[in-house]
């Protein structure tokens, strides 16, 4: 309040008369909005993370995923009267699952940005302990702390760590104890209130079938190997600082790249810039006088697609697609 009241104050006075204009109360709404941003929650010290300056621009393509993402957590916030009126329950929690660097994580930390909610980020393994029942009370602290601070989101990367299927954790247990809390948290009688699930994994495979049922992680996501209109969007991203020499067509490297996850893309993107100032430095050194134009050829990213191949085997992309057409 007093973040917002310093700015109102600098702002032009308002009139006499008691009646707030509509003027007013946009700059009250721009001024408290302001505030929101710039003080955070005090319960949120221990929890909160940097979130990174990503944005949607920065992740190429994705544009369902992106819709899904704001309809299960920014629409319930932002069309309220619009949920009520169709009598729509909110989404309590959406599951991405995908091969491995297909911008999972990166999406989520973009949302965390675009949305301006509070965020927590949690890697599988965190919360585990080595003492009895600590486990277990980390995870009731986080969702307490969640639904104090709402509208608020937690980001489960790496959930299998946590919800990985019971009878499977060995002779301690803890693992089946901690997934149980979850549980009882995500849907037990105190509620989530508005507080959401996002979680991503590689192994959807190794998810106990309780966490995945309606009213828990309600959405499942495939995130798949990029096509050819997202490749592209990936490649625009990744090389559009970078100094391409006229022979280089993007549609091209689009076809090149068939099969390539989104982050081995940008590794060739990287290693082909390594490879032009490789060529540069060299040239330089060895003071040559026809050195060429210090951009990126497409000689460049043939020498960088040679050493760094598409890893997803094709295993893998059998058994996400067999999960696909069980959960979907």
């Amino acid at each position: 309040c007093s973040h917002a009241h310093s700015i109102l104050a600098s702002s032009q006075p308002s009139n006499q008369s008691g009646v707030v204009t509509e003027c007013e109360e946009n700059q009250l709404k721009q001024a408290f909005d302001s505030g929101l941003r710039n003080i955070r929650p005090s319960a949120m010290r221990e929890v909160l993370v940097e979130v990174p300056n990503v944005t949607w621009e920065d992740i190429g393509g994705m544009n369902e995923l992106k819709l899904l993402l704001k309809q299960a957590v920014q629409w319930p916030i932002q069309h309220a009267d619009g949920f009520k009126k169709f009598n729509i329950k909110p989404p309590r929690g959406l599951l991405m699952y995908g091969p491995p660097g297909c911008s999972k994580t990166l999406i989520a930390k973009a949302f965390a940005n675009e949305s301006g909610l509070n965020f927590v980020s949690i890697k599988g393994p965190e919360l585990f302990s080595k003492w009895v029942g600590e486990s277990e009370e980390a995870v009731r602290a986080l969702f307490r702390r969640a639904r104090r601070v709402a509208p608020s989101i937690i980001f489960f990367d790496e959930i299998e760590a946590l919800g990985s299927e019971r009878g499977n954790g060995g002779g301690s247990k803890v693992g089946d104890r901690v997934l149980a809390q979850m549980l009882t948290e995500m849907d037990g009688v105190e509620g989530m209130g508005q507080v959401t699930i996002l979680a991503a994994t590689n192994r959807p495979d190794m998810i106990d079938n309780a966490l995945l049922r309606p009213g828990r992680l309600d959405r499942i996501v495939y995130v798949p190997l990029p096509d050819n209109k997202t490749r592209l969007e990936i490649i625009k991203v990744h090389t559009k600082e970078k100094p391409l020499a006229q022979d280089i067509v993007l549609e091209t490297l689009v076809e090149l790249t068939k099969g390539y996850s989104g982050a081995e893309i940008a590794a060739v993107c990287n290693e082909a810039a390594i490879k032009a100032l490789e060529e540069m430095v060299t040239c330089y050194d060895n003071n040559l006088q026809a050195c060429g134009d210090d951009s990126i050829k497409m000689k460049h990213f043939d020498i960088a697609l040679s050493s760094i191949a598409p890893r997803i085997a094709a295993e893998s992309l059998a058994m996400y697609n067999a999960f696909k057409t069980k959960n979907h």
